[in-house]
């Protein structure tokens, strides 16, 4: 069986060591050494700004939005995993969809301004499969409007845009460290944040609003991330890079391997560092699509039809015109097999199957 994601494991013992220590401190909760150490460490290669490490990836977004979108309209993108509308909703505010842009597949924004109100507050736009959004243009709607920028950066670890952490950009950026993620935790996320006295609010916004044992600088919910988690991710950190560089061996055969059919898939971004995430193709039509999988499932081989629906589609989203990108987009594309030992004899099975299905 060849499923879409496969989770990558490190070895045994060295998870094991770090566990040892956990038990050697009887701290299996939040803010143990290991949590102070894997901080420093994620810090330190990612080369970015000050970070929150968080029990999952929607609880950054949540907390972000607690913070800054104050209940009012965000501006968002149809075209993403459920948790950024749900994580809206939940906290509050009013989801107003904006088209994507039918390469990038992005948020589109040079729709953006017509889609602001006197209530809207924020933007929530989503860094599709670790393809960063137009952030220039997005700082400077931003800031012409007085809105907070958060981007669902669930897919962007180690992605760079012209030389700068991909998290650095935007009021919040989060990202997941989800089991399916290059770089994961098992199950967790983390938020960051450039500016200092923002980034105390989002932090004890995620302990409860803890000052000290018991004092309170404000509202907070619990958000932190556990040691147990905090060791999966130091046992799996050294291998992102060898992660990263054997998925683009992957991408490569891919991209050769389907050059001459009508399958296509997303633009990159010029100035960017990509990490090989997902390889998404889209079809010419949703029956192709339909076809393929058929064939493909037929041999024990799983894709996954990310993003389908387009989140304009969920039951409690009031039905919107003008996105007709993410309609069409949505019902077209498949991600395929996509982890770093996929086999060669596997790759050319998937491919094969792919080209007699046109």
């Amino acid at each position: 069986m060849i499923n879409v994601t496969k989770t990558f494991l490190p070895p045994l013992e060295e998870y094991q060591k770090y566990l040892e220590q956990i038990w050697g401190s009887n701290q299996i909760a939040n803010g143990g050494k290991l949590w102070y150490e894997l901080q420093a460490k994620l810090k330190e290669y990612l080369d970015s700004p000050d970070l929150i490490l968080t029990a999952n990836g929607t609880l950054p977004l949540q907390i972000a939005l607690k913070v800054l979108a104050g209940n009012g309209e965000v501006i968002t993108t149809p075209f993403s995993y459920v948790a950024t509308t749900a994580a809206i909703i939940w906290e509050n505010c009013t989801p107003v969809f904006v088209d994507i842009h039918p390469e990038y597949l992005t948020i589109d924004e040079t729709k953006i301004e017509a889609a602001i109100t006197e209530k809207t507050t924020a933007i929530l736009a989503t860094h599709v499969f670790g393809n960063p959004c137009n952030v220039e243009e997005m700082d400077r709607i931003a800031k012409k409007h007085g809105l907070k920028v958060i981007y669902d950066a669930a897919h962007c670890f180690g992605v760079k845009y012209k030389g700068q952490s991909i998290f650095n950009f935007g009021d919040v950026s989060t990202c997941s460290f989800h089991a399916t993620k290059i770089f994961h935790t098992g199950e967790g996320g983390a938020m960051f944040c450039k500016d200092p006295e923002l980034f105390k609010k989002l932090f004890y916004s995620h302990n409860f609003g803890h000052k000290g044992e018991s004092e309170f600088y404000g509202l907070g919910i619990n958000a932190k991330m556990s040691e147990l988690q905090v060791a999966m991710g130091l046992a799996v950190l050294p291998y992102v890079d060898s992660d990263i560089k054997q998925r683009k061996t992957v991408y490569d055969f891919y991209k050769e391997a389907l050059t001459d059919t009508q399958l296509n898939t997303f633009k990159l971004r010029d100035g960017v560092e990509w990490n090989y995430s997902y390889f998404p193709v889209i079809f010419s039509d949703e029956k192709q699509l339909l076809k393929a999988q058929k064939a493909l499932n037929e041999k024990e081989i799983f894709p996954r039809r990310y993003f389908y629906p387009s989140l304009s589609s969920l039951p409690y989203i009031k039905k919107l015109p003008g996105l007709e990108n993410s309609e069409s987009i949505s019902r077209r594309i498949l991600c395929l097999p996509f982890y770093a030992d996929l086999k060669p004899e596997q790759l050319k099975e998937i491919t094969s199957i792919l080209i007699a299905s046109q």
